[in-house]
């Protein structure tokens, strides 16, 4: 997917680059139709794939495990192990206002005796939502006029393009723009007047939808405080008239999408080529499986993506990737492929899944790992290349270009902790002394001469990058393993009845609101709570003490 992403991105940018390389979060806009023939190509490259077309209806079981699918047009296909990914079209109904259409997505029919075969296998079974935006015709948008009175702001990606992939030898290019526009007080209203029209507000929907990828009427309904909300227009391709509306996901009736598009600057005579709608759909509770994405009840039998409760491309990729891998694992009766929190976002991601369940869609967000300053992008290989070796899915050129990567590391880390250089301050010190002052710049440094460092002749700032983290981290580092060596013995720290969690920084609305409503007695309690992070415990061991101490009132 980094490969494909590299080769088919039209646009690129790096998020949160105003904070620390912890939480730095490469973006990129894709183009939709080369994207899906690029992958369409590597999968028809791939020895071992045969690719079967059929609506599966029954999932077949023998001796109490999996033992094949059937068919809705009567065949049957045996196999040890199956992977679900059936994304929103489990028992699928979406929502155009009133309107009503049982679906998977616009157009396409929904999985409604898969569904009936999942329940009737005693599955714990919930349901979700999530919607979409309108698409809108590139060519009815007045792009100048907007940009040139101020109305849209130009998004164009940034100067220096970070590549997904490590095998990416040249930087992406951004060969197209995004724009930035803001709703207004006449999109408001407008929301309001028709608020008994929304299938979110009038009872019509009873799927609960994802918190931090709210629709334009809950924007609108739960942050009345504010003037206006951010929108982005973006193309889904270099060819492509279809401008995706980036931030205005709504199921109001077709007419009032018209006037909300309508109302916004430059979108004045914009057509609307598909409204947005919502869509409920079925999901099994993630409890339900182990840390593999097995079901518990069911061996053989694993599952990925939104059947999962999440919600997001990039959760169910992950997701993807160890069913996937265990599923081919299980048929092969290899050992299982687990990944730690500590591992890396997609071991977060399971454990949370598998321990904690949802109550909501589930959204990846680096506060919920507790390791984070270890999970960086840069180091991303250094972490899961072994891994993904020992499994077989990491090819023999791959595998070269890591360990001469990994050689590189041990050498340059070998090379700091020798010498001496002069730093921002004008005083000559160890090298890794100078570099954990903020001002110091490894890149400037090895720039000015100072230092000589190994570096990949096409991505020199990719190895730079790794080493400036670590360095720079260090301390923090050995302070988190002192945090977590205590973190045993303080387990059962008990919480005061009035405990002000509203005052703990670091805490999100939706954890303060949570831990109100429970009330736990003890620190223990909150880590067993669902929904509550690792990094929420965290932040409220440290802050327990000080709020005790200095008086709860």
């Amino acid at each position: 997917m980094g490969q494909a992403a590299d080769a088919n991105g039209i646009q690129f940018k790096l998020l949160n680059r105003s904070r620390g390389p912890a939480v730095w979060s490469p973006r990129a806009q894709c183009d939709k139709g080369l994207y899906s023939s690029w992958v369409e190509s590597a999968l028809a490259g791939t020895p071992g794939i045969t690719t079967l077309w059929g609506r599966v209806s029954r999932v077949l079981v023998s001796a109490g495990s999996v033992s094949g699918v059937a068919f809705e047009d009567g065949r049957e296909v045996a196999c040890a192990s199956l992977v679900v990914t059936t994304g929103t079209f489990l028992n699928g109904l979406t929502h155009v206002g009133r309107h009503q259409v049982a679906a998977g997505r616009v157009g396409e029919a929904p999985s409604t005796e898969l569904a009936a075969s999942i329940r009737a296998m005693g599955f714990t079974v919930g349901r979700l939502k999530t919607g979409t935006p309108p698409r809108l015709d590139r060519r009815t948008i007045d792009f100048d006029a907007a940009v040139r009175q101020g109305l849209f702001t130009t998004e164009p990606g940034d100067e220096k393009p970070e590549a997904f992939s490590f095998l990416s030898k040249a930087r992406p290019t951004n060969r197209a723009v995004c724009w930035m526009l803001h709703t207004n007080d006449r999109v408001a209203g407008l929301v309001r007047d028709h608020l008994d029209e929304s299938p979110l507000f009038n009872g019509q929907i009873q799927g609960i939808g994802p918190r931090y990828c709210p629709s334009l009427e809950d924007k609108i309904v739960r942050f009345p405080e504010r003037e206006r909300h951010q929108i982005y227009l973006e193309p889904e391709g270099l060819d492509a008239d279809e401008i995706y509306v980036n931030g205005f996901s709504t199921s109001l009736p077709a007419e009032v999408q018209e006037d909300l598009v309508h109302a916004l600057a430059g979108l004045e005579a914009a057509v609307i080529l598909r409204h947005g709608y919502a869509v409920e759909y079925d999901f099994i509770q993630p409890t339900e499986l182990s840390a593999t994405l097995e079901a518990h009840r069911l061996p053989g039998f694993f599952c990925a993506g939104q059947i999962n409760g999440t919600s997001g491309y990039e959760e169910a990729a992950a997701q993807g990737l160890v069913a996937g891998a265990n599923a081919a694992k299980r048929a092969r009766g290899e050992q299982p492929f687990r990944l730690r929190r500590s591992d890396g976002y997609i071991g977060v991601l399971v454990d949370d899944l598998t321990t904690q369940g949802c109550v909501e869609p589930y959204r990846m967000f680096t506060s919920r790992a507790e390791h984070r300053l270890l999970l960086r992008i840069d180091n991303a290989d250094l972490r899961l290349t072994p891994k993904g070796r020992e499994c077989g899915l990491v090819s023999e050129e791959r595998w070269a270009a890591f360990t001469e990567r990994r050689r590189r590391y041990t050498a340059n880390i070998g090379v700091l902790r020798q010498q001496s250089i002069v730093g921002p301050s004008g005083r000559r010190d160890a090298a890794l002394t100078v570099l954990r002052d903020p001002r110091a710049s490894l890149t400037d440094l090895v720039g000015q001469g100072e230092l000589r460092l190994e570096t990949d002749p096409g991505r020199p700032e990719l190895d730079l990058q790794t080493l400036e983290a670590e360095i720079r981290y260090d301390g923090y580092l050995q302070r988190e393993l002192l945090v977590a060596a205590k973190s045993a013995q303080e387990h059962d720290r008990p919480i005061p009845a009035d405990f002000p969690f509203n005052r703990v920084p670091g805490l999100s609305r939706e954890m303060v609101e949570r831990l109100a409503m429970v009330k736990p007695e003890t620190l223990g309690q909150v880590s067993r709570m669902a929904g509550a992070t690792p990094a929420a415990v965290a932040v409220l061991r440290v802050y327990l003490p000080r709020l005790v101490s200095g008086g709860a009132q």
